[in-house]
């Protein structure tokens, strides 16, 4: 059983140290994606907003502030239950915001995330990028997607208990 265990470990600290392994595009591009934050416009303002309250409570599960993820998991239900066609997305933000439990509330994000990479991808990104990034430890190695405005990777599966696992899986970029 030791053996398993510590075979599953290595596994893991193996694949997230792929992200570790990340190409660099110059000093300065990586200077300027962790010092200022990427402003993204998409088309529809109603999207730009919902997806900006989504990045908030990203950020707190990043930083395991399951209150601040309640927070803003009610604020971004609000502005999906107002969006015709997003109302189921809006009951899992609902969940979200009715527990204090980290753990549920990252299980909830994974459906959350997939819903939204979808709804972005409807939309037409005016400015900045946005990177659908991917952890394949997160939900007991099923993997986990989500959208950031940063090229870093900040894990909102595990917080600082592995930061950086994970990889950009794709780019969607203003015109």
């Amino acid at each position: 059983m030791k053996r398993i265990l510590g075979i599953a470990i290595l596994t893991a600290l193996m694949g997230c140290n792929q992200s570790e392994n990340k190409t660099v595009e110059g000093k300065d591009s990586s200077q300027v994606d962790s010092s200022i934050k990427a402003q993204v416009v998409i088309k529809d303002e109603k999207k730009t907003e919902i997806f900006n309250q989504y990045e908030v409570l990203k950020n707190a599960l990043v930083n395991s502030d399951s209150s601040e993820a309640q927070k803003s998991a009610l604020i971004l239900e609000k502005s999906l239950a107002t969006y015709e066609g997003c109302e189921s997305t809006a009951s899992i933000a609902k969940k979200i915001s009715e527990t204090n439990n980290i753990v549920f509330q990252r299980k909830d994000f994974t459906a959350l995330s997939m819903d939204l990479i979808a709804f972005i991808k409807s939309g037409e990104v005016e400015k900045g990028t946005i990177y659908v990034q991917h952890c394949p430890m997160a939900n007991k190695g099923d993997g986990g997607d989500w959208l950031s405005t940063e090229k870093d990777i900040k894990n909102p599966y595990y917080g600082k208990e592995m930061l950086t696992c994970g990889r950009v899986v794709e780019e969607i970029k203003g015109k």
